[in-house]
């Protein structure tokens, strides 16, 4: 899944930061990545202790460049342009109080062009990643919010999922949004996106709140003149089946066929990945940031190494 990927960022240099710098996970990956060549990773933490849980690990990390946050020498100046970018919703002394915790410290290596994206969320909440990158990074030129996707693999299947972990209550607006980004992001992957957005109503077999906002988002979509096809509302047996397709949904261009799937909650969405990741033994990658205006990730804190070395090179690839 990752091999274009690599080729497109090797040699390139893109430094990728870690707040979490003592996490074994961490540790493992970035000396990986390290010597595949593939990015020059950044750790966040004591150096000392830092070098010992590398030490402890059995992890080389040789060449690897490690800042302590509360030991830096540019914090002034990091200081200075915390409070500049937070205009008077950050006094002096809460952005150093800030600048000196890794999300924070990591978030504006970024800001301030000393490093190319970051890699948060092994032991960080989603909040706790998301909310600097919202404060500093903020979105980019005609996104109004941040979404997720993740990418789920098995073999030669490949699917895309969101939002799984960002927005719980998606609007009709935000789902169209959502809809258009994840879009994007399945082609970054390689995925044509085919999508369906999901309910437990299929085109009107069932009624409601929840079925009205996602009926409308996907008609509204279907009236952009999209390069995808879209349909909804859809259940995901109508939207993955096309013998139930045939039976639900016989009209649709998409249902039975679709790759790319929209939720229309946090709820439905994290509850759906991970019982394909845990029950349908699919590769789960992500939560894929969208909409921020430089790449920033958050990892699940279940993740292991060989997922935050995936998340890693996708972060490097969205440079």
């Amino acid at each position: 899944m990752l091999t274009c990927m690599l080729d497109k960022i090797k040699g390139k240099n893109i430094r990728i930061v870690y707040p979490e710098g003592t996490d074994v996970r961490i540790l493992e990956a970035t000396a990986k990545l390290q010597k595949d060549g593939v990015l020059s990773p950044i750790l966040l933490g004591n150096v000392e202790e830092v070098k010992a849980a590398a030490n402890a690990g059995g992890f080389d990390i040789t060449g690897i460049t490690i800042i302590d946050p509360e030991n830096y020498e540019g914090h002034d100046e990091m200081v200075q342009k915390l409070v500049d970018l937070r205009k008077g919703k950050m006094d002096k002394e809460q952005a150093s109080a800030a600048v000196k915790k890794g999300n924070y410290f990591g978030t504006m290596l970024v800001a301030m062009g000393l490093a190319d994206g970051l890699v948060g969320g092994a032991t960080y909440s989603t909040a706790d990643t998301v909310r600097p990158a919202l404060q500093i990074i903020k979105t980019k030129p005609g996104a109004k919010l941040v979404s997720s996707a993740f990418i789920l693999a098995r073999g030669d299947e490949k699917y895309v999922m969101s939002d799984c972990a960002i927005n719980i209550d998606p609007t009709e607006d935000q789902l169209v949004e959502i809809a258009i980004e994840t879009a994007a992001t399945a082609r970054v992957f390689g995925v044509e996106p085919a999508m369906g957005l999901l309910s437990y109503s299929t085109l009107g077999s069932g009624a409601g709140p929840s079925v009205d906002k996602v009926r409308n988002a996907a008609n509204r979509l279907k009236l952009m003149n999209l390069d995808f096809p879209v349909d909804g509302e859809l259940q995901f047996d109508a939207a993955i089946s096309p013998e139930v397709a045939n039976t639900k949904a016989k009209d649709s261009t998409v249902a039975g066929k679709c790759n790319t799937f929209i939720f229309p909650s946090i709820e439905a969405g994290n509850i759906g990945y991970k019982i394909a990741q845990r029950l349908g033994g699919f590769q789960a990658v992500g939560p894929i940031l969208q909409g921020l205006n430089a790449p920033i990730n958050d990892l699940s804190r279940g993740c292991n190494a060989e997922e935050i070395y995936s998340v890693s090179v996708i972060t490097a690839a969205q440079k």
